[in-house]
């Protein structure tokens, strides 16, 4: 089977497979897989559920879920910064900063954005300006010029 046959076989099966779970769906989220040689002829966009914040959640279990989610992001280069960014802050975060952090790192559906915003190379919008990303964007110049090559163990969680 040539790859052209198998390309259109997979996507014909995906959009029968994904449509009566995206009908009548609405999200201002959701992930496209866009690629520069794309012709979108078959792109799906997959819908993600809006960011809620969780007003009961306990603070140190907030604590251990945000930290959770800082070392499982999309992209490697997140999860090193923002792990070893929430090591470093979580602890010591208020119960707002801790809103603005969960808001920061859940909202936004593309960890691109997040990286690019973190290391201003793109404006950061007007709702995620908050003191958690001045101080995201203060960790991320790495003055002390620290090695940053890996996330953090999880061993330091129980100290």
């Amino acid at each position: 089977m040539s790859y052209v046959a198998a390309k259109r076989l997979v996507t014909g099966l995906c959009r029968a497979a994904w449509r009566p779970a995206v009908t009548g769906m609405v999200s201002s989220r959701g992930y496209r897989g866009d690629a520069p040689d794309d012709n979108r002829v078959d792109l799906i966009e997959i819908p993600l559920p809006p960011w809620e914040e969780k007003l009961d959640e306990p603070t140190d279990i907030k604590r251990r879920r945000l930290l959770y989610e800082s070392r499982k992001r999309g992209m490697l280069e997140n999860c090193i910064l923002l792990s070893i960014f929430a090591q470093r802050y979580l602890n010591t975060m208020t119960d707002k900063q801790l809103q603005q952090y969960d808001r920061l790192i859940n909202e936004p559906s593309n960890d691109w954005d997040i990286y690019y915003w973190a290391t201003e190379a793109q404006p950061t919008p007007e709702v995620y300006q908050s003191e958690v990303m001045d101080m995201l964007k203060e960790f991320t110049k790495n003055r002390n010029h620290e090695q940053r090559f890996d996330a953090p163990s999880l061993e330091y969680l129980d100290k």
